[in-house]
């Protein structure tokens, strides 16, 4: 694609951003993130082995830090708290790296996000230096709010996580896309190709994934639709699709200069 996507200064030519868990093993994992193009990785610090357990299978041995951009995620924190010690241990981790998402629950069934903890948590983490990508409700309120404690990019969800329910409200999204001064991204409940390219048509700056891809019958084919499917929907975007009209039929064709019609000499 001839345009980038640009988060905290950095250029990505890739708008598919992946998640690395849920794959039966690593070689899956690299295979279907391989396939689906992304250079940004999200990784469950609470839940993947990235040298916090040095004698077992790590994932930077699969996706190398050198190949990829490491995305150090929240999952399973509850509270501010929590989600501030699982990046600090990530930055640790990863030499210093600062580039996070943070998410913080506000159950185990809906996995929606608790938007005052995650506000109190996002200006800790942005005071400490980190760079913050940060899954948020579809509020546009809420969504304004974190940009202006300073975070890097807002991921409204467009459904539940894991749902594959896809974009349930388009129009929230619209608002938030809109207004925002920094990258739009969507962030859990996409199921299908489909729910991809819709995003990316609303005007969306990319798409996060994770159990659209590891959940499918086949991962790594998925991943290659998933891709064709961004890709599509950002060029549709940008070529800016016909206006909508009821009840109002055109001839795809000029009537004028027909055969027969006057219009063959």
């Amino acid at each position: 694609m001839s345009d980038s996507l640009v988060i905290a200064g950095k250029a990505y030519s890739s708008r598919l951003l992946v998640g690395t868990g849920k794959y039966k093993d690593f070689a899956e994992t690299r295979a279907a993130v391989k396939m689906s193009g992304a250079e940004i990785v999200t990784v469950a610090i609470r839940r993947t082995n990235i040298g916090q357990e040095p004698n077992q299978p790590s994932l930077l041995d699969a996706l190398p830090p050198s190949e990829f951009t490491y995305l150090p995620n929240t999952a399973g924190c509850y509270s501010a708290e929590e989600a501030v010690r699982t990046l600090r241990l990530a930055r640790e981790l990863l030499d210093g790296h600062d580039l996070v998402k943070l998410e913080v629950l506000g159950d185990s069934q809906t996995l929606f996000p608790n938007m005052p903890e995650t506000l109190k948590a996002a200006e800790t983490l942005v005071k400490e230096g980190f760079k913050v990508m940060v899954y948020c409700s579809d509020d546009p309120i809420q969504a304004k709010l974190l940009e202006g404690i300073g975070c890097v990019a807002v991921m409204p969800l467009a459904s539940l996580i894991g749902s594959g329910m896809g974009i349930l409200n388009p129009w929230n999204l619209k608002l938030i896309i809109e207004s925002a001064r920094v990258p739009v991204l969507v962030d859990a409940g996409v199921g299908t190709a489909s729910d991809a390219a819709i995003a990316m048509e609303l005007g969306c700056d990319g798409v996060l994934m994770n159990t659209a891809i590891a959940g499918a019958r086949n991962p790594v084919l998925m991943a290659g639709a998933m891709r064709k499917a961004v890709e599509a929907g950002r060029e549709a975007f940008l070529a800016g699709r016909m206006p909508k009209k009821l009840y109002s039929a055109t001839p795809s064709s000029p009537a004028t200069g027909l055969i027969g019609n006057g219009g063959g000499k």
